[in-house]
């Protein structure tokens, strides 16, 4: 058989600069690294969604995911300039900027807040009224614990009035099993997991149903980064919605992704987790202004919040601390 010399060039040719294509683009990817808030879950499955399709690439960044211990921590690494970007509690990232951390956060992912405490009513407690001397378990960096005196203060409980035992976050459940604590804190989102596992002897109180509905995990950038890199903030954040998005309107990909970078996760438990989730994202602004978007005026409330009941270090003004400039406007949160 005779092999045309030309047209093997050429379709050699093509295969090249093809793949240069590809190269270049890989090539002019800069690195970028985000914290999470704690190991990854349902909640953070839109972002691994994003860097299997390509999406991060495109846009030019090269993201490098760490998985988390806490908000508190988060909220330092990123504030201390150790991670470019960061999921925290609103309310913990507050706290950190109060101590000096350079953060400015750009989107917020549970435009609820998440936290919530759960017993067991055979314990003898019915309402938070109750918790006083009983033991809450969780981790020593979990927002939770950072915002209990507000809690405790909005139901009228001394915040002395408790005692806190370190678990891990997988050792919650468990440790409530056992007796060894009286109360955990966690977030909506293994609502599910929770009811399944205890049935009507589940004891729950969601924080926002008692007035103290602050902003939950929001994403954070360094503020010297975020001054050096504002188009690249601003290609992340359009990614990132549109992310969020797509796993809104269908979550099969995305966890797919989720499950094939993030081993030892039940599909069953994240695609419930998923369903919660769906709920702490809505609220009037992230449905009429843009997915992700901060009110200016809970933004306040949530720092009054923290000022009064927990207290600042150094007071600084909430409007600085948030900025909605880098979302895509015409991305946003589905009514229902």
């Amino acid at each position: 058989m005779r092999i045309r010399l030309p047209a093997v060039l050429s379709a050699l040719a093509a295969a090249l600069l093809a793949s240069a294509g590809m190269t270049g683009a890989a090539a002019a990817a800069e690195p970028m690294n985000l914290m999470l808030n704690w190991t990854p879950t349902a909640d953070h499955a839109p972002i691994y969604f994003a860097k299997a399709k390509g999406w991060y690439t495109e846009a030019g960044i090269d993201l490098t995911i760490e998985a988390g211990k806490g908000s508190s921590l988060s909220a330092q690494r990123v504030g201390s300039g150790g991670a470019n970007l960061g999921i925290a509690d609103l309310p913990t990232a507050i706290q950190a900027v109060g101590k000096g951390a350079d953060l400015k956060a750009v989107m917020v992912i549970y435009a609820n807040s998440p936290q919530g405490f759960y017993w067991l009513k055979s314990s003898g407690i019915n309402a938070p009224k109750d918790f006083a001397g009983r033991k809450i378990g969780n981790p020593p960096g979990d927002a939770a614990r950072l915002m209990w005196p507000a809690f405790a203060k909005k139901t009228g409980i001394d915040p002395a009035a408790v005692n806190f035992v370190n678990l891990s976050p997988q050792a919650k459940v468990g440790a409530l099993k056992s007796k060894s604590v009286d109360i955990i804190s966690d977030f909506y989102n293994e609502h599910d997991l929770k009811v399944r596992e205890f049935g009507p002897d589940l004891g729950f109180v969601a924080w926002r149903d008692i007035g103290v509905n602050v902003y939950g995990n929001s994403l954070m950038v360094n503020g010297a980064y975020l001054a050096a890199n504002p188009e690249r903030i601003r290609k992340f954040a359009a990614v990132t919605q549109r992310a969020y998005s797509a796993c809104v309107k269908d979550f099969a990909p995305c966890l797919d992704a989720l499950t094939a970078s993030v081993s030892g996760l039940s599909p069953d438990n994240q695609r419930d987790q998923w369903g919660r989730i769906k709920q702490l994202m809505r609220d009037d602004t992230t449905t009429k202004v843009a997915l992700g978007a901060f009110d200016g005026a809970r933004v306040k409330a949530d720092y009054e919040l923290v000022q009064s009941l927990i207290g600042l270090d150094k007071p600084f003004d909430p409007a600085r601390f948030y900025t909605n400039d880098y979302l895509d406007k015409g991305v946003r949160m589905p009514a229902e």
